[in-house]
């Protein structure tokens, strides 16, 4: 395939938790919403490309994690 954007670059999951507030520092306070999304600065990237009409791929490491 042949592409106009390639990006190689970090791909990320974002765990977002929303809150009524900012909590101070050493504070702790509950979220009353949670949700997992997707980001990094390659797939933004990547993402925004596709969005200008761009046929984009993205290249970037997967890594699992250990359950030791």
């Amino acid at each position: 395939m042949v592409y106009d954007v390639v990006v190689v670059g970090s791909c990320m999951t974002d765990l977002v938790s929303y809150t009524p507030r900012l909590p101070k520092a050493g504070e702790t306070i509950h979220g009353h919403k949670f949700f997992i999304g997707f980001g990094g600065k390659g797939a933004n990237q990547c993402i925004q490309a596709a969005r200008l009409g761009a046929k984009s791929a993205m290249v970037s490491k997967v890594r699992l994690k250990n359950k030791f």
